[in-house]
């Protein structure tokens, strides 16, 4: 009971330090740190976050599937997961937004607010701003693909017949687990 008291009581000092931290934010620099956040877009955390776990139940179907069912059926079951999926993340995109749109000022913002001065948060919002950054992230998907290519290309030799190997053991384990 002692312990409930102790950890209420600091979880209200926290909260009312916040609270007069956030008051202490001179408008000028609260507009600087608001400005970090549009250009930053850090509320598609929330979207990330869900893309994870989706891709991964994604891949363990298709791996499941795998040798274990004929290809038409395979298909067909893939196309109805992977719908699925897409319908989750439509779903549930709008949610994990709407929290962080709700979360960031009272978690991200002060902390931004606290640990930068306003020259800091204006140098921040220029680099966010800048032309080069943005032709730079617009080439990103570019040069992730042609690396991965060339990666691919490079290494295709030695990584396929060990992919195979690999997919080889995965099905005899998955089988023998399955087989009564």
């Amino acid at each position: 009971m002692k312990q409930l008291a102790v950890t209420i009581l600091v979880a209200t000092t926290l909260v009312a330090g916040s609270a007069r931290a956030a008051e202490a934010i001179p408008p000028a620099k609260q507009a600087l740190v608001n400005r970090v956040l549009q250009l930053w877009q850090i509320d598609t955390i929330g979207q990330s976050m869900l893309q994870a776990p989706v891709s991964d139940a994604v891949q363990q179907a298709r791996a499941m599937l795998q040798g274990r069912a004929a290809p038409e059926k395979r298909d067909a079951a893939m196309t109805d997961i992977v719908g699925e999926a897409r319908k989750f993340m439509e779903e549930t995109t709008p949610i994990a937004r709407a929290s962080a749109d709700k979360l960031i000022p009272t978690t991200v913002a002060p902390l931004l607010a606290e640990r930068f001065t306003e020259e800091e948060l204006k140098q921040m919002v220029a680099i966010l701003e800048s032309p080069v950054k943005k032709k730079f992230e617009a080439m990103v998907p570019e040069l992730q693909k042609k690396l991965g290519e060339s990666v691919a290309a490079d290494t295709r030799a030695v990584i396929d017949p060990k992919l195979k190997g690999l997919q080889e053991r995965i099905g005899l384990r998955l089988r023998a687990a399955v087989t009564p």
